[in-house]
């Protein structure tokens, strides 16, 4: 029994597709060592903080007294090696997460410094970069500013400790994932340097990292490491596939309290909330989670590895160490691009009948093409691929709740890429 009993792909794909499994096997046996670490942790938290079926009950109203809400966010605490965290199901999206952390640390005349270059479209608003848009940060008269990564996309440590050394920042901001750029994600040991770096030579200095894409691809989180403050979306890894919306926000107890005053409103903060009977959701994609990202890397390694091949660049390689989800290809022209995400939709379990087409998405600045048959919409712990239109006319790729159907998606984006004439 093979992937042809059910899909038409070329034998030279095929080929190419063993090739490949043989060559990761090495990588799949690393990731199923951090996937074991990860799901004993989270399994330790949930059996400390003594989960029960009681827990599962959803609250009304005001929510007051929700044993299982509180005891979720003691476990997420734990996940995140954080004192404290809120998750909720009222957060929209990892965008509002990562505003109502910030809102909640920062005040007017503060000033918060970006390690990390420009940060992905979708945050420029909410600071009020390019413009000082309505409700953003810069409106209530927060002060921006960023260091550009190095010519190699990474963090510039000597201008950051510069920089630090001759003003006064309340926050410095790490984003963990690449975003719609070409430069590296940033590990776990990435981001302790960064930390390192900031708390030298200001250690009063708040430093909150977007996490988004990137809990449990290491056996540590930024909190472990000299984080304050983390934030993500719970329809990407810590949701584990079955969250169907929500985020977090985890780190000290002091800046937690903060962003869960910005949540809810001053002196109520965490107290209240009700959960609707999302709880069972929440708590089941949180311990699935660890799995499901395991598969997401795998997913990754094995793109990376079939279109390097096919001659194409690719970041990360499919041997090199990952501090995220997300797999970069760069397939160099609209063709390619259009054609790549059209098969993937192809091969996903909802909406496979549609053809993605390129269009001008809320937040961003050029048109984007999404290739996303989820469960969950948006979803993008569940196989996934995005871009916009715009050189170097590369995917971002993430997710695959199972390696099995996910390398089945990637074989067909690779075989649309074919069918239309535009494989290399």
């Amino acid at each position: 029994m093979s992937i042809t009993n059910f899909f038409n792909i070329d034998n030279k794909l095929l080929d190419l597709s063993e090739k490949a499994l043989a060559a990761t096997r090495e990588q799949f046996e690393k990731i199923e060592k951090v996937t074991e670490f990860n799901q004993l942790k989270v399994l330790n938290a949930f059996i400390k903080n003594g989960v029960s079926e009681a827990n599962m009950s959803g609250s009304t109203g005001y929510g007051y007294d929700d044993r299982g809400r509180e005891a979720l966010e003691s476990v997420m605490a734990e996940c995140m090696g954080a004192e404290d965290a809120i998750m909720r199901h009222n957060f929209a999206s990892g965008t509002h997460t990562l505003t109502v952390a910030l809102f909640g640390v920062l005040r007017p005349n503060d000033k918060v410094l970006v390690l990390t270059g420009r940060p992905y479209d979708t945050i420029t608003g909410v600071f009020g970069i390019d413009e000082v848009t309505d409700g953003s940060l810069a409106d209530f008269g927060v002060i921006y500013n960023q260091v550009d990564l190095k010519e190699d996309g990474t963090p510039d440590i000597e201008k950051i400790k510069e920089e630090l050394s001759k003003d006064k920042y309340k926050m410095a901001y790490i984003q963990r994932s690449r975003g719609y750029s070409l430069r590296p994600s940033l590990t776990i040991a990435d981001i302790e340097e960064l930390c390192k770096a900031v708390k030298s030579v200001s250690p009063d200095t708040y430093i909150m990292v977007d996490n988004c894409y990137g809990e449990f691809v290491e056996t540590k989180e930024p909190c472990e490491v000299g984080a304050d403050l983390v934030a993500g979306s719970l329809i990407k890894n810590p949701g584990g596939g079955i969250a169907p919306t929500g985020g977090y926000i985890a780190g000290t107890r002091e800046l937690v309290e903060k962003c869960a005053n910005r949540m809810t409103c001053p002196g109520v903060g965490k107290e209240v909330g009700a959960t609707l009977g999302h709880s069972r959701e929440l708590y089941m994609g949180l311990f699935a989670a660890p799995h499901t990202v395991g598969e997401a890397v795998k997913t990754a390694v094995f793109a990376s590895f079939l279109f390097e091949n096919l001659g194409y660049e690719v970041t990360p390689r499919y041997n090199e160490t990952r501090g995220d989800i997300i797999q970069c290809l760069t397939l160099g022209n609209e063709e390619g691009l259009v054609a790549f995400c059209q098969g993937m939709q192809s091969g996903a379990p909802v909406d496979s009948f549609v053809v993605p087409e390129p269009w001008d998405m809320p937040g961003y600045t050029d048109k984007v093409i999404m290739a996303a048959g989820a469960f969950t919409l948006g979803a993008s712990i569940e196989l996934s691929a995005d871009a916009p239109l715009r050189e170097p006319y590369a995917a971002w790729m993430q997710g695959g709740l199972n390696f099995h159907s996910a390398k089945a998606g990637i074989l067909l984006a690779a075989q649309k890429m074919l069918d239309k004439g535009v494989l290399k």
